[in-house]
């Protein structure tokens, strides 16, 4: 009797989920569904649309490696992303794959059928054999608790779920100094009246070098077959060797804050404001913000550097650490996300009934980051301790390949179900807070950054590059996994 075909669930349609996809359907015979809560594909590139919003990495690394894309610039922006996602959904014929507007909420464990119960907020509820979940890991945003901001009168939101307003002589606000805050800045300052932009905390920011791809450029990648393949070996290289600087003693950390320190003086004319946005911990302790125009905005006369948190929001102001007002019409939330929150919008249930996030009360965790012992047939993309590596979209790839091996395993052996060694994912994150603990991310390392639960766990960061993640997938993932009937 022919065995049917297994039935695979893809929770997310963003960059991981339809690298699965296109993966799966070319590797296997699984019947393949990509469920998206959002109206169209995307993930993260089509929740943020501020302005300014694009890719800090190269787009040759930050694009999917089974695929020649003409690309317009070095480092794309949003809009180019999202049109790259939807070419790569149509170019794959991914569209009857798809459920949009569709959110999963819980997914449950079946023993006796071997397959998860999965339930959408649409009342619908459906088996399936192997679930992935590709939710990504600055999905959720994370709002300040400051005294007052339910009272502020005019408008005030998070970058992720930005408003258009006319900005023309407003007076705005715009919290925080990450990677999003320097992307918007020197987009709204030419309109806006004044921005106040407030600072808690300094970061190391790097000249970003972006600029249009020449014709001639484009032409060569185009049509010299390994022209496309070898800039992008080039932009890893890069990045292998620039990760050495996380290394607090190493040369490579002396050359990055050198790097980022004449940046400094050669970009902003003001001392003080010079020294507000010098760091005084290493380079890499949080994430580096790679930026061209953020420091020559801030000598704009209608741009202010506030270099103290926010203490409170009355009606009509901002109250910073020190007790200053500042009236302002617009209220910019670049507050971050809830990265450790892993899996924050489903709810999932393995053997014995047991949620995920009881299994993680103490320290989110999972083998190579993407499975978790007693969670059969479940697959994390972008789980933790896999951030980072040059290029997240390569960390991706190498995590589906994970998946499209174990579903090619269970369609070979007939086997119902494929779970974790217990072992291998407590011996996985030994090694991952060993060296960690060197790390210039480290949470003794002076600064506040993103990477660290509550209880002072790193449980974001994949702390080697690359490579490192590739040959770690590819040559110990059969060893942490058992087939089982």
């Amino acid at each position: 009797m022919t065995r049917k075909r297994l039935r695979v669930a893809i929770i997310g349609a963003g960059m991981g989920g339809i690298a699965a996809a296109v993966k799966l359907r070319r590797s296997t015979s699984a019947e393949v569904v990509i469920f998206e809560q959002s109206a169209g594909v995307g993930g993260t590139w089509y929740d943020n649309r501020y302005p300014g919003c694009e890719v800090d990495v190269h787009s040759h690394a930050y694009s999917l490696s089974f695929l020649k894309y003409d690309w317009k610039r070095t480092h794309a922006t949003q809009s180019e992303l999202l049109e790259y996602a939807e070419h790569v959904v149509e170019r794959f014929g991914l569209t009857p794959h798809l459920r949009l507007n569709t959110r999963v909420t819980d997914l449950v464990w079946e023993e006796p059928t071997s397959t998860y119960r999965l339930s959408t907020g649409n009342g619908d509820i459906e088996e399936y054999d192997v679930v992935i979940s590709a939710l990504g890991l600055l999905s959720v945003p994370r709002y300040p608790d400051w005294p007052g901001l339910e009272t502020f009168s005019g408008p005030c939101f998070h970058t992720s779920r930005w408003e258009e307003h006319d900005l023309s002589g407003k007076s705005v606000a715009v919290v925080g100094t990450g990677s999003t805050a320097v992307q918007i800045v020197p987009a709204i300052a030419p309109t806006a009246g004044r921005v106040h932009v407030f600072q808690r905390e300094p970061g190391w920011v790097e000249p970003k070098h972006e600029r249009e791809y020449s014709p001639r450029e484009r032409w060569l990648f185009r049509n010299v077959p390994l022209a496309q393949r070898l800039h992008r070996a080039w932009i890893f290289h890069k990045g292998n060797r620039r990760f050495r600087g996380y290394d607090v003693g190493s040369s490579r950390q002396r050359r990055m804050r050198a790097l980022c320190e004449a940046f400094i003086a050669g970009s902003i004319t003001d001392p003080a404001t010079r020294a507000a946005v010098t760091p005084d911990y290493p380079w890499g302790c949080k994430r580096p913000v790679l930026s061209s125009t953020f420091y020559p905005t801030l000598n704009r006369a209608n741009v202010e550097l506030v270099p103290h948190a926010v203490r409170q929001v009355t009606p009509t102001g901002v109250v910073d650490a020190t007790g200053t007002v500042r009236d302002v019409d617009v209220l910019i939330l670049s507050t971050g996300f809830q990265p450790t929150r892993f899996l924050a919008s489903l709810d999932v249930k393995g053997r014995d009934g047991r949620s995920i996030h009881d299994v993680w009360r103490e320290r989110a965790s999972a083998f190579l980051g993407i499975t978790v012992p007693g969670f059969p047939n479940f697959f994390i993309l972008y789980g933790p301790n896999t951030n980072g590596g040059v290029s997240v979209i390569a960390q991706l790839e190498r995590q589906a390949e994970v998946v499209v091996r174990a579903v090619r395993r269970m369609e070979r052996t007939r086997r119902r179900s494929i779970d974790t060694v217990p072992a291998a994912a407590r011996r996985f994150v030994d090694w991952v807070d060993r060296r960690l603990a060197s790390s210039a991310s480290a949470m003794n390392s002076g600064c506040h950054n993103y990477y660290h639960d509550p209880a002072g766990h790193n449980v974001t960061q994949w702390p080697a590059g690359h490579l490192a993640y590739a040959l770690a997938t590819r040559l110990t993932a059969r060893f942490g996994l058992r087939t089982q009937r």
